[in-house]
């Protein structure tokens, strides 16, 4: 398993477009990938469940991916969260 932190700098926190976005990054791997922010832990290939965490600028989330494709994936999505959220 591979992970990574990352505080959200968007004034918007993570807001539908970049959402949406991150849901179809994430669904183009086969690792599982999960986000975890607190206590709250979502799946990251699903969309409401991560809008539904209303992270917000200044949290710290953990993403965390496990499968073939891991090390892959990881970069991927810590690369879109640092250009765009």
């Amino acid at each position: 398993m591979k992970e990574f932190t990352y505080t959200i700098k968007d004034e918007y926190g993570i807001h539908a477009r970049p959402a949406g976005l991150l849901v179809k990054l994430a669904k183009g791997y086969a690792s599982c990938i999960t986000l975890v922010r607190g206590s709250d832990t979502c799946d990251l290939k699903r969309l409401m469940p991560l809008m539904a965490m209303g992270v917000k600028q200044g949290e710290t989330i953990t993403v965390k991916a496990e499968g073939t494709d891991e090390d892959a994936c990881i970069e991927s999505v810590s690369a879109f969260l640092e250009k765009s959220v």
